[in-house]
């Protein structure tokens, strides 16, 4: 009986361990995936395999997160575009992706922070004038609390430095500042280690690319 016992816990263990790999290796592949998608659709078809990923793989919090950043990241191009009217109802599809992966992963978690942050920065987006004080100031919030929880994190000085660079110098913007910081930013991604091989590490090549635009493209 002990032989059955053990050859039976030997293969639950087997067959966890080979669901373990699965779950990694197909996180590994649409992690990769962000890299690479450039349209509104792109990033929509990501967000949606991550979803699905998170409906089997309910125990884990970066399906959620992945799905919250590809999400937002549609909203960002999309806001680049100057298209703004979905602005509203992309940044509430993140939000419910976010309040997913903290109630898995804890609300101590500066990168859940750090996306609710961008939510908010896409909000106040639609209109800055009207909502600078309540998405704009929330948005802040979320940067002050991702800061205290994780100073170190290379993607809060990566944000930190597009606000300046973005924000008019009427409104206390600075290029050139912004260019300082993406060189901090720079310096933190060179030394940070995530905490795992699936763990939030987007942002290096963005902040090479500023640091690397010709300085008349910065005054």
């Amino acid at each position: 009986m002990k032989k059955y016992i053990l050859s039976f816990a030997l293969a639950l263990v087997s067959l966890l361990a080979f669901a373990q790999t699965g779950y990694e290796k197909i996180m590994t592949e649409k992690i990769a995936k962000i890299e690479t998608c450039k349209t509104p659709e792109d990033f929509q078809a990501l967000a949606n395999d991550f979803q699905r990923i998170g409906s089997k793989e309910s125990s884990q919090w970066l399906p959620a997160y992945y799905a919250a950043f590809a999400s937002i990241q549609k909203g960002r191009v999309l806001m680049r575009n100057g298209n703004m009217q979905e602005l509203d109802a992309i940044a509430g599809q993140a939000e419910k992706y976010l309040a997913t992966a903290q109630n898995l992963a804890g609300a101590d978690n500066a990168e859940i922070h750090l996306l609710r942050k961008m939510a908010f920065s896409l909000r106040m987006m639609v209109n800055p004038q009207q909502r600078y004080m309540t998405d704009g100031v929330r948005a802040a919030e979320e940067l002050n609390v991702a800061e205290k929880l994780d100073p170190a994190n290379p993607r809060i000085a990566l944000i930190k430095a597009e606000d300046t660079y973005f924000t008019p110098e009427q409104y206390g913007g600075s290029k050139t500042k912004g260019i300082e910081q993406f060189k901090t930013a720079l310096a933190r991604f060179n030394s940070y280690k995530p905490k795992t091989a699936l763990d939030p590490n987007w942002g290096k090549s963005e902040a090479e690319y500023f640091i690397s635009l010709p300085a008349e493209k910065t005054k």
